[in-house]
């Protein structure tokens, strides 16, 4: 048996994360995301990878998530649903994944150590308590802007995305 804290799960809300790179101009490689946080500790193995994501249909997306699904991610999806905003007078489309993503992390708490969020979104506060009081280490993963304060105070770690882009940016060509 390795060290401690060695068993790894990334849970990558794919929404979130897109607007969160959208507003960084620029996106990272999900091959380059297991990379660099199965070498980040010594002895890390990784157990799962989820990559959650909104579609517009049941072809959207198609290559990205065959290619996800082929380096190891396990991909959960849900249909878009359009919404109505009275404020600005437009529609909007939503997939909200957190509850996919909550069962997730409770479902398979038992296989790991350490947890890697890749998420902003403050309605993963109260998940995060409960997981900490587990013994889990969490370390959540967004930009600025766009964690919620909730989220940031309640992980053990987080780590800005622009402070770890040399390790994780898509690179054209690879």
């Amino acid at each position: 048996m390795g060290s401690p804290m060695n068993r790894l799960s990334i849970f990558v809300d794919g929404n979130n994360m897109f607007y969160a790179q959208q507003k960084n101009g620029w996106f990272f490689d999900p091959r380059r995301v297991l990379e660099y946080f199965k070498h980040e500790q010594s002895e890390t193995t990784l157990i799962n990878a989820f990559w959650y994501t909104g579609l517009k249909d049941p072809q959207d997306q198609r290559g990205f998530r065959d290619a996800l699904i082929s380096l190891g991610y396990t991909v959960r999806t849900k249909i878009l649903k359009e919404y109505y905003d009275d404020a600005s007078g437009r529609y909007s489309q939503k997939a909200n994944l957190d509850i996919e993503i909550v069962v997730d992390m409770f479902n398979t708490v038992d296989q790991y150590d350490r947890v890697v969020l890749f998420s902003g979104d403050g309605d993963f506060e109260r998940a995060i308590e409960l997981l900490r009081s587990k013994n889990t280490h969490i370390t959540v993963v967004s930009t600025e802007g766009m964690i919620a304060r909730e989220l940031r105070n309640a992980t053990d770690r987080y780590i800005d995305l622009n402070d770890i882009r040399d390790q994780i940016e898509k690179v054209e060509g690879q």
